[in-house]
């Protein structure tokens, strides 16, 4: 198995034989995008709901909304052309105490807008592990779909 770590406003796409991991996901969304029939997953560790929150939009799944696209385009070149579904992890408001009333965390703004994007791109999410005010790590193996999330303050959840 080769497993490639992908970093914060990050993303890696891979075929069969590829574990893909990423740590310390707090208020960001990781979004995990598979295509069963031909092996083929991507794993984004995405950092903004929108493009319009940032002024440098590389790397440009730096963002919900330009994330996905580019996920999907990039699993459609290496030929999963079949139904692609999504698994969410994430978007914890990690400093709760600080937001004004009546207020959406960013983790709450990440999830709203990784839902929608999915949505949009007609990819249906089957599993979520999102909210709390934890941290959490995802390990992906390409091979069998599996997805295990890692949090020291919940335990290990599988999706």
């Amino acid at each position: 198995m080769t497993q490639i770590n992908v970093r914060i406003a990050d993303y890696a796409v891979a075929e069969r034989g590829a574990v893909l991991v990423t740590n310390g996901i707090g208020s960001c969304v990781a979004i995990v995008l598979y295509e069963r029939e031909a092996k083929i997953g991507a794993l984004a560790h995405i950092l903004l709901p929108h493009d319009s929150l940032t002024a440098v939009h590389e790397p440009p799944t730096k963002s919900v909304t330009a994330a996905v696209p580019v996920m999907v385009r990039r699993m459609r070149e290496l030929n999963g052309n079949g139904e692609i579904e999504a698994r969410l992890v994430g978007g914890a408001s990690m400093f709760a105490q600080l937001l004004a009333p009546g207020s959406l965390s960013l983790g709450s703004r990440n999830i709203v807008a990784a839902r929608a994007a999915c949505a949009a791109a007609d990819i249906t999410i089957i599993a979520e592990d999102v909210g709390g005010a934890h941290g959490r790590s995802v390990v992906f193996d390409v091979d069998n779909g599996g997805l295990l999330v890692k949090s020291i303050a919940k335990g290990d959840v599988r999706l």
